[in-house]
């Protein structure tokens, strides 16, 4: 068995001495345990998820559906970069939710925000389906639907052949359509992304690197 497992160990003794896990010599990928669980991801703020470390190809037409759950008003939720102008990004800056896309011509931003106190980042889940078909795209949050005119009718693809970095992305790595760098702190959870007929429901736990993310649960309440 080469894998960690999803789950809560506590009062763990050896030789009849009670180990103390509260002051390890050394920790990784590790969190507390929770009162109450909720299905989903948990970023604590400080890293990210990487997918698809072959590359993504988003190409001309891609649907991205995922649910969030945040208190913060700051955080990257998903994005993929080549290394030249092609991209897309998902983030929420100042609580508006932006989707952005580049084929090549320049950057386009639909860009969601909630009408008066109705918070987006009020730690409830909120559905997001972010759409880009050829040089439209569009941007739904809890059904609401926003797209925004594209000029650069002629540019239909965006040509990335790179990973998917969900919830922030190393400091070394280039991404051309997000503008923060604040890594989200929250759950996600049924992140699906959808070319044509294929669909994919994506495994955070299955990801190639892994940095203050915990894939298997989100607390209800912390303990």
């Amino acid at each position: 068995v080469t894998h960690s497992i999803p789950a809560c160990i506590g009062s763990m003794t050896i030789n009849s001495k009670q180990l103390d896990n509260e002051s390890p010599v050394s920790i990784f990928a590790v969190n507390k345990c929770y009162d109450t669980v909720q299905d989903g991801t948990f970023f604590d703020g400080s890293g990210f998820a990487a997918l698809v470390r072959e590359g993504y190809k988003v190409r001309s037409d891609v649907n991205i559906t995922l649910e969030f759950r945040t208190t913060a008003v700051h955080g990257v939720l998903l994005g993929v970069s080549s290394a030249k102008v092609d991209a897309i990004g998902l983030e929420i800056v100042h609580g508006k939710v932006l989707f952005h896309v580049n084929n090549g011509a320049g950057r386009i931003t639909a860009a969601y925000e909630p009408r008066g106190t109705n918070s987006l980042c009020d730690g409830k889940w909120h559905k997001l389906q972010a759409n880009k078909s050829k040089h439209h795209i569009s941007l739904t949050i809890d059904g609401n639907l926003v797209h925004t005119d594209n000029p650069y009718i002629q540019s239909t693809s965006a040509d990335t052949n790179n990973p998917i970095y969900v919830g922030g992305y190393p400091a070394d790595v280039k991404q051309n359509c997000l503008t923060s760098k604040s890594s989200f702190r929250g759950c996600l959870r049924n992140l699906v992304l959808t070319k044509g007929q294929h669909t994919e429901l994506f495994d955070f736990s299955r990801s190639f690197d892994l940095r203050g993310v915990f894939p298997h649960s989100c607390p209800g309440a912390e303990h």
